[in-house]
């Protein structure tokens, strides 16, 4: 089994009132508010996990609040644009999971192993396990649901060949000190591209890396605040590293 960290969870955040239902962005931008001054209440580790072939694994489900709250699990698909968001859809048929439960109770600092095995009938597959919290007491006005991701990929057992990927662009814009680069899996692989660096002299910034999909596009933005522009792009794949020289364009 593979590790990664750079897999950013999603959360979802539903707030419901009698007669009315508040906009997801606006939960969001409440929600953010909020985050800068106090740690997560509820917490899925680890958030991202890689296997080749089958799964066997588990997760940890964390409640650190100071009430009890009810865990639904929602497997899900997912596809993921040029622009790197998930669009989650039921579970596809060709892939199957088992967990170990599909709901529980946690209760104030209580921590909770979720097992499961999974299988696809083509590789490679991938799929989020969403953990739904809900608090158990019922009261009239605001109610919050957090989803909480653990995702896995499901790899092929033969890695990507370095011919597969192409770089379509590679540019530094100048007007908006902005590196822009769009990445093109032209496999039927799934590859991750672990670390993304931004070089110029002696100076160098890095991204996060990235799950890329059987053939799909990614289009990357990356900020330079250093004097001098950058001379190249660095991506870093499990196997090999691509090279690519940047283009200056005034804009």
């Amino acid at each position: 089994m593979r590790t990664s960290l750079f897999w950013k969870g999603e959360m979802a955040c539903v707030k419901k009132r009698k007669g009315s239902t508040f906009s997801l962005l606006i939960m969001t931008a409440v929600l953010a508010l909020f985050q800068g001054t106090m740690a997560p209440a509820q917490t899925v580790q680890p958030v991202i996990v890689e296997y080749t072939g089958k799964a066997a694994g588990r997760f940890q489900v964390t409640n650190t609040s100071l009430a009890p709250m009810a865990v639904v699990l929602e497997p899900k698909s997912f596809s993921i644009g040029s622009d790197g968001k998930g669009k989650f859809r039921a579970l596809d048929p060709t892939i199957h999971v088992d967990l170990s439960t599909m709901s529980f109770r946690l209760e104030p600092q209580q921590s909770y192993y979720i097992f499961y095995k999974a299988q696809a009938d083509t590789l490679p597959a991938w799929f989020t396990v969403y953990a739904v919290f809900s608090p158990v007491a019922r009261e009239d006005g605001l109610k919050l649901r957090i989803m909480l991701p653990h995702t896995v990929y499901l790899y092929q057992k033969k890695p990507v060949n370095k011919d597969a990927i192409r770089i379509q662009q590679a540019v530094y814009r100048v007007g908006t000190n902005t590196v822009v680069c769009d990445i093109d899996n032209q496999s039927s692989s799934l590859v991750r591209v672990q670390e993304v660096h931004v070089v110029g002299g002696k100076e160098s910034v890095q991204a996060d890396g990235f799950p890329l999909l059987p053939g799909s596009p990614r289009h990357l933005e990356i900020s330079w605040k250093q004097p001098d522009p950058p001379s190249y792009l660095l991506l870093r794949f499990p196997h090999f590293v691509l090279k690519e020289p940047l283009s200056i364009k005034n804009e």
